[in-house]
C-alpha cells in the first residue's frame, strides 16, 4: 500500500490510487464504531461503494441500508446520503467517484498516516468546522 498518500480523513482510513479512467480510485478503512461524514449529496459526482470486509450501514435518500463484504451500494448524482461503521469490526471498501475530482477533498482535508494520532487529529473540532466550511468547494453538500 501507498503511505506516503494514505490519509485519516473523518475518521477514515483512505488511501486513493491513480487511475487513467475518469474518476477517483480509493481504498478506505473504517474502525469499529465509527461515523460518517454528515449527510451529504453531490451536484456531479456519481459514487460508488464495494465492501471488502465487514460491514457498514449506509443511509441513501432517508433508507438505511447494511452492506456485508462482497456488496455495493450505487449513489447517484443530488442523492442525499452518508454511512458508518456500527458493528465491532473494522469495514474495509472500495470507493469510487465519477468524473475525476472529489479525490482533492480526502487530500487537502485528510491527515497524514504519519502523523502522531492521525485518526484523533481528522476529527478535531478544527477540522470538523474546516470541513463544514469548505465542502462545497469539492461538490459536497452538506445537508444538516
Amino acid at each position: 500500500m501507498n503511505n506516503n498518500t494514505t490519509k485519516w480523513v473523518l475518521g477514515h482510513k483512505v488511501t486513493p490510487y491513480e487511475t487513467t479512467g475518469d474518476y477517483d480510485l480509493m481504498m478506505g478503512e473504517t474502525p469499529a464504531m465509527v461515523q460518517g461524514p454528515p449527510p451529504h449529496l453531490h451536484h456531479s459526482f456519481k459514487e460508488v461503494f464495494l465492501v471488502v470486509e465487514g460491514e457498514m450501514e449506509f443511509m441513501v435518500s432517508g433508507e438505511i441500508k447494511v452492506c456485508k463484504a462482497g456488496e455495493s451500494i450505487d449513489i447517484p448524482p443530488e442523492t442525499l446520503h452518508t454511512f458508518n461503521n456500527k458493528s465491532n469490526q473494522p469495514c474495509k471498501w472500495v470507493n469510487i467517484h465519477s468524473p475525476k475530482g472529489f479525490r482533492n477533498f480526502f487530500e487537502t482535508l485528510g491527515v497524514s498516516v504519519n502523523d502522531q494520532n492521525a485518526q484523533e487529529k481528522s476529527v478535531a473540532p478544527e477540522i470538523i468546522q474546516e470541513v463544514i466550511k469548505t465542502a462545497g468547494d469539492y461538490d459536497m453538500i452538506i445537508k444538516v
